[in-house]
């Protein structure tokens, strides 16, 4: 029972995922638990391919 466990809550935490040990809604109010906004890295443009000689 600890981080290797997927079926407590400690587990879910170690395993980045959800389920009954670790809802998305919050347990006392019964709404829905809003995720944090993200701030995504804007994307690095790829280099062409090089052509072979």
């Amino acid at each position: 029972m600890g981080k290797g466990d997927r079926r407590t809550r400690r587990g879910k935490i170690y395993r980045s995922s959800y389920g009954n040990a670790r809802p998305h809604i919050d347990v006392v109010t019964g709404a829905a638990v809003a995720k944090p906004a993200a701030a995504k890295p804007a994307a690095a443009k790829k280099a062409a391919p090089r052509k072979k000689a």
